[in-house]
């Protein structure tokens, strides 16, 4: 149940500004950008982005309240543009090196962090599209640490992914760890994050819950795409490329199959 607690009744805007992936966008923005020669672009765009998010929030949505993620966006870009306008070109080089594994090391500590805290950061963008009576409620605190950790997981694999990158192959543009690896982690997170409240409202009620199928089907479909980046960027693959075409369009098949309702089956009652 929606709430119009905060003095504006939800619309469209609101909603996704109420949804705390929009918080994350600009160190999703950050991270895929920054590197070798692009540190200045990345976190003119990733500042920008955040402070817009912060002035919508206080137009679209007044009487919100202000959010530790939404905080944390404006104060780490705003520090890291201080820090590479005055940046020897050493200092420079270093941040377009690591500054992206940096944004998501320090993700991942919000994440883990506010769960310690008792306050996972999920929890402040989901009390504003529920009703007040369910705020204390064990499942919506449970459904808000567990896509809180999943997010806090994801933006390790990316920061340890791009440190791989970085450290041990010395290649901050290798698209495996630069790109993909980290790509599919964000997606995987952004995917769970929609699937996994309606598996927990569907166990409340004793209906059957949403299959796995419906959570891999995006994360299948990707392989496509990235198959045809592989053929693109790392020709020496070649064949690794065609394979994840080949299995990506087989397996968004199955599952797309597998998620399709049975025409056979008669429909059961709406869902309140």
């Amino acid at each position: 149940m929606r709430t119009e607690a905060h003095g504006t009744a939800p619309g469209p805007a609101s909603g996704i500004l109420e949804n705390p992936v929009v918080g994350m966008a600009p160190w999703i923005i950050f991270s895929l950008l920054v590197g070798p020669g692009r540190f200045e672009i990345a976190v003119g765009i990733a500042l920008a982005s955040a402070v817009a998010l912060v002035v919508l929030g206080r137009v679209v949505h007044r009487g919100s309240s202000w959010k530790l993620l939404e905080v944390a966006d404006v104060v780490f870009f705003a520090a890291m543009a201080v820090v590479g306008a005055l940046a020897s070109a050493g200092t420079l080089r270093w941040l377009e090196t690591y500054a992206g594994e940096v944004a998501n090391l320090t993700l991942t500590v919000i994440a883990f962090g506010s769960m310690a805290v008792g306050m996972p950061f999920t929890l402040q963008y989901a009390r504003e599209q529920v009703d007040p009576s369910l705020w204390h409620s064990p499942a919506f605190l449970r459904t808000n640490y567990v896509i809180t950790g999943v997010w806090g997981l994801a933006f390790l694999v990316a920061a340890l992914a791009g440190a791989y990158g970085d450290l041990v192959l010395h290649n901050p543009n290798n698209i495996w760890t630069g790109w993909i690896i980290q790509i599919l982690a964000i997606v995987a997170a952004l995917r769970f994050t929609a699937w996994y409240p309606g598996v927990v409202r569907a166990r409340a009620r004793g209906e059957a819950a949403p299959g796995g199928a419906s959570l891999l089907l995006p994360l299948a479909g990707l392989l496509v795409p990235i198959g045809i980046a592989v053929l693109v960027f790392d020709g020496g693959l070649w064949w690794l490329g065609v394979a994840l075409i080949v299995v990506g369009g087989l397996l968004t098949k199955a599952l797309r199959a597998r998620t399709e309702p049975d025409p056979a089956r008669p429909a059961g009652p709406p869902l309140g």
